[in-house]
């Protein structure tokens, strides 16, 4: 087993975390652009948001496909060949005709892209001692919120760049958004070459039956320690990543008329959540996974609150409030799932990242009516239903969990109360 700040657990980090960050580069690089594909393909913004949310749908679809693969034919291939297939898809997208040939490179993109989310835990959970997990999933979730905002960041001022280039007479093909899929799509594939390397083989997989897979699957939803937690993760995420999307539509629109690179730069605010990751560790051995758990959506909640206001201090201290919060809440969640299952790793954290995906492709649809009718306001109001009722989640959790503690303790007195022999 690889132990924490061994060389090979360097190694390993180094290389799974590199690869997260490709794989949320190239999933986020769309959001700071919408509002430019919005005003290219004459679009609503529901209808442009789809350039993000069919990518994170395809994601949510392929995660269970490819932790199965994973289960059976090991965790290295599988994830280095998906991600590799979805840099040459970003490539191939910058010279798509049409919004509807975009929709669907982005849907076989997010496909692809689930291949290593799908397997990194996993593989991880099995290479890795229990001291070294718990530190490297906080890591390997902090590297992808660098990934999704390097992404949002860099889409957002190569799409600026571009724009700019077409403004002064250069070829149209390089110009606004195809810029940003061409330069990061070209970068990305340079970066991925070194895993190939760096990242170690598998030591200790076993791979999985073939009948296995169904049964388990629906014994980890069924799991009373599992659903609640898949439900949290997915529904905070809802609201959470199309905050972003809104927001970036009220600042792109009259008055404020907000250019592609500096809505690239509001998701910056996501370094709160990457220092909250780290930090992940240490609160849940201070506090606990449910009350942490439970702790982050408050804050969640208080932070939301500033978006009712509209104005522009405020709206960013919101993001980094809901940052740390979200990203802390889902470092908790992650740890969850990964202590409560022993058998078919790949597949319960890849359950937990179906949820969590299919709550960011259905959030532009669930937040768009609140938008419509009051704006940000609005938004804010749909955010605070939906943590209500995560709040509630936790507070199951939480019951459950000194239940099991409660009930552990009461079982190791009877049993110290008499010999063993008898």
């Amino acid at each position: 087993m690889i132990d924490l700040k061994t060389p090979l657990w360097w190694r390993a980090t180094l290389a799974l975390d590199l690869g997260s960050m490709l794989v949320f580069i190239n999933l986020y690089l769309t959001q700071p652009l919408l509002p430019l594909l919005a005003r290219d393909f004459e679009l609503s913004a529901l209808s442009a948001s789809w350039a993000l949310s069919v990518s994170t749908l395809g994601l949510a679809v392929g995660l269970l496909f490819w932790a199965r693969v994973a289960d059976r034919r090991g965790r290295k291939p599988v994830m280095l060949g998906c991600l590799l297939v979805a840099i040459v898809l970003s490539l191939v997208m910058a010279s798509l005709p049409g919004f509807g040939w975009l929709l669907v490179a982005r849907g076989l993109q997010g496909f692809f892209l689930a291949g290593l989310p799908a397997t990194a835990v996993a593989y991880m959970g099995e290479e890795f001692t229990p001291r070294a997990l718990v530190t490297s999933i906080g890591i390997y979730i902090a590297a992808n919120s660098l990934g999704g905002i390097a992404g949002r960041v860099f889409g957002g001022l190569l799409a600026q760049w571009g724009e700019q280039w077409s403004e002064l007479g250069g070829d149209p093909w390089f110009g606004g958004w195809q810029t940003s899929f061409l330069v990061l799509g070209a970068l990305s594939l340079l970066l991925w070459l070194p895993l190939l390397k760096w990242l170690p083989a598998s030591r200790h997989f076993v791979p999985a039956g073939k009948d296995e897979g169904m049964s388990a699957l629906l014994g980890h939803v069924r799991n009373p320690l599992l659903w609640p937690v898949y439900l949290v993760g997915g529904l905070n995420f809802m609201v959470f990543l199309n905050q972003y999307t809104y927001v970036a539509f009220y600042l792109a629109a009259p008055p404020i008329h907000m250019a592609p690179a500096a809505l690239g730069l509001l998701f910056l605010t996501y370094l709160t959540g990457t220092f909250a990751s780290g930090i992940s560790g240490w609160l849940i051995n201070r506090f606990g996974l449910c009350r942490t758990l439970l702790g982050a959506i408050g804050i969640m909640a208080v932070g939301n609150l500033g978006l009712l206001s509209e104005r522009l201090p405020l709206i960013l201290l919101a993001l980094l409030v809901d940052s740390f919060a979200f990203f802390l809440a889902h470092a908790c969640a992650s740890s969850w799932v990964g202590r409560s299952v022993q058998q078919h790793r790949a597949l319960a954290s890849s359950l937990y990242l179906v949820f969590y995906y299919l709550g960011a492709s259905l959030g532009g649809l669930y937040l768009y009516p609140f938008w419509s009718r009051a704006g940000l306001p609005g938004v804010a109001l749909g955010m605070m239903l939906v943590l209500l009722v995560t709040a509630g989640l936790s507070l199951r959790l939480l019951r459950r969990e000194r239940n099991t503690t409660l009930t552990a303790i009461s079982d190791k007195l009877e049993t110290s109360s008499f010999p063993s022999h008898l």
